[in-house]
Formats: structure tokens, C-alpha cells, sequence
């Protein structure tokens, strides 16, 4: 079968390589359609360390080709849930799945799926409805990972929450505040572009960093500053930022994915606000009908988040086109 094959950082092959033979308890999908985020980007580039060769893509979608019993029946169209996890260490067992010390990250720990097949554990996979197409649902196990992220610092109703950094997760934390009853939703981005869509997708007011942001939230939050603010911008000065634009004792969501080791931060502010800090990290099992469910009642939208789409044969080019970061870039999704 065809396969993008990761030789080092930035080296990708067209290959071919044996098509995989599903174990007990497993079933074969053949991949339609799969999405680029930015964790593949930093696998790309070598700034997140892998065994080489290494098949990328963890955003799957396909359809049951080999089944076994209690799993799906062949030609159902599913997603994949990429997170694998043992079952019995502590964590496991205390239902934290998704940090399992010896779990794996389909993707990136083992082979993925920028591939004609896979075979998983049929515990990971989901049916899809009919009212959600292949090209949407790809970036359904991204809404997961915000249902999860939602889920260990929920938005309460009535409450201001500022989003900083309006990429493809920004949008989505924007809408699911809405949908959980948020008062008022503040986006903050450069981008005018991202904007005008944040706005479209439910955000009740936009900002562009400056010297005046923080007077900025003050007087759309009647001057006390963000009872949540969401960081999706995984940037040591944007979570700085976050801790000056959050109420006293308000809460962080630190959504973004940090690879800095060392960096400037208000310490004091962190102490003297009596601030709350989550770290949500990746999804569970439990996270993936709830977001089936959100994108099918419309209550979360996909379709406007997808900016390309491209043969999986063109990989380099996908990846180079997310990491080009152009105004118009957003989601860029592959079919197979």
C-alpha cells in the first residue's frame, strides 16, 4: 500500500510498504480523508522527537474494510480515536487515559495515518452520522481535544472568556464557550481575517494585540478582567499575557502546546490573582461522541476552518503551506 514516510526532520518519501493485517480486536480502515495539525508540523520539522521512519497523522477518517466481533460492519464510515493507552497503570485507572505513561500517540509514537490503511483497536473507533461528511469530520478528534480541554475547565454561564490565538483550535474554544453559555467571548489575534471569522462563528467582539489590550478586556468585561481566558497560541509570551488579562482570581485554560524551555512571566501576578491553571492534554474516549453529537446538532461549526485541501500525495506541500502561515491558512485537510 501507499504510504508518506518520514525519513528525518523534513525528509518525506512516497512509499510503498505492506498493507497491515488487523489482530484480535482490531479493524482495517481504509483512509478517505485526514488532517494536518500542528503537532504533524512539529514531527515535520523535528521539533517534536520521533523514532524514524515514522508515518505521520493522527485526524482519520475512513471506512471498516476488515471488521471482528463487536466492531463496526464493513463499509461504515468512522474516526479514529489516535490516542492509545494500556488499560492498567494508575492513571488508567483513576480514568486519565489520555496521560497514560504507556500509552502512544498514534502518529507519532507509532506509525499513523498519511496511509491508504490502518489497523486499530476497534475500541478506537466511532461511527459517523450521515449528516457529517468525510471532508468535515476529519477535524473532529481536534474538536475532542477542546471537549476534553472544556471538560476540566468548563465555562460557566454569563462568564467572560478571552481567546487568544484564533488558528483552527481558537475558533473552535470560541464556539464551544458560546454553546456553553459564556456572557461575552473576546478574541484576540493579529489577523484581521481570523477575526471576521470568529466573529461569524459566534465571538461577541474581537481585538488585535497592543500596548492597550489589557485596557481593552477591561472595559468589554465592566473592568474586572477574564473569569477564563483559553491560550491557543502555545507561545511563552502569549501565556504571559494571559495572566495579565485574567480577572483576580480568575482561570487559565493553557490550551497551546508549549516547547520552549525557559521564558519571561509576571510570577507575581500568578501568585497575587490566586489564578487557576489547566493543562488539558489530548482527548479521552468519552470526549468523541459529545463532539460527533455538537457538530451534527450545528451547534459547532467545521466546514468554514478547512482553507485547503490537498492529495495525500502532496504532503510536503500541505505541511509547507500550514507552516507558511499565510493570511488565508487555516485547516488544511488531505484526501487519500
Amino acid at each position: 500500500m501507499r504510504a508518506m514516510i518520514l525519513t528525518g526532520p523534513r525528509t518525506l518519501v512516497a512509499g510503498k510498504i505492506d498493507k497491515p493485517a488487523p489482530g484480535d480486536g482490531e479493524v482495517l480502515v481504509r483512509m478517505t480523508h485526514s488532517g494536518i495539525c500542528g503537532t504533524d508540523l512539529k514531527i515535520y520539522s523535528g521539533g517534536i522527537p520521533v523514532d524514524y521512519p515514522r508515518i505521520m497523522g493522527h485526524e482519520m477518517i475512513g471506512e471498516i474494510v476488515e471488521t471482528t466481533q463487536g466492531g463496526p460492519a464493513i463499509g461504515a464510515r468512522v474516526i479514529v480515536d489516535p490516542v492509545l493507552y494500556c488499560g492498567t497503570c494508575y492513571q488508567c485507572r483513576e480514568g486519565q487515559i489520555n496521560i497514560c505513561p504507556d500509552g502512544a500517540l498514534i502518529g507519532r509514537d507509532c506509525d499513523g495515518g498519511f496511509a491508504d490503511f490502518m489497523a486499530v483497536p476497534k475500541a478506537n473507533v466511532y461511527v459517523l452520522p450521515d449528516g457529517i461528511g468525510n471532508k468535515e469530520a476529519s477535524l473532529i478528534q481536534v474538536l475532542t481535544t477542546c471537549v476534553h480541554a472544556h471538560d476540566i475547565g468548563p465555562v460557566k454561564p454569563g462568564e467572560a472568556v478571552v481567546v487568544i490565538g484564533l488558528g483552527v483550535t481558537g475558533q473552535l474554544h470560541v464556539q464551544l464557550a458560546k454553546a456553553a453559555g459564556a456572557g461575552i467571548v473576546i478574541g484576540v489575534t493579529r489577523s484581521a481575517w481570523k477575526r471576521e471569522l470568529a466573529e461569524t462563528l459566534g465571538a461577541d467582539a474581537t481585538v488585535a494585540p497592543g500596548d492597550d489590550l489589557e485596557q481593552q478586556i477591561l472595559d468589554l468585561t465592566e473592568g474586572r478582567g477574564a473569569d477564563l481566558v483559553i491560550e491557543c497560541a502555545g507561545q511563552i509570551p502569549t501565556l504571559a499575557q494571559s495572566i495579565n488579562l485574567a480577572r483576580i482570581g480568575g482561570r487559565i485554560l493553557n490550551f497551546g502546546t508549549y516547547t520552549a524551555k525557559e521564558g519571561a512571566l509576571p510570577f507575581y501576578q500568578l501568585y497575587f490573582k490566586e489564578l487557576v491553571i489547566f493543562n488539558p492534554r489530548a482527548a479521552k474516549a468519552g470526549d468523541f461522541q459529545p463532539s460527533i453529537d455538537l457538530v451534527k446538532s450545528g451547534a459547532v461549526k467545521l466546514l468554514p476552518l478547512i482553507s485547503h485541501e490537498m492529495p495525500l500525495d502532496d504532503l510536503s506541500k500541505a505541511l509547507e503551506t500550514l507552516e507558511s502561515g499565510t493570511i488565508d491558512t487555516m485547516k488544511v485537510i488531505l484526501r487519500h
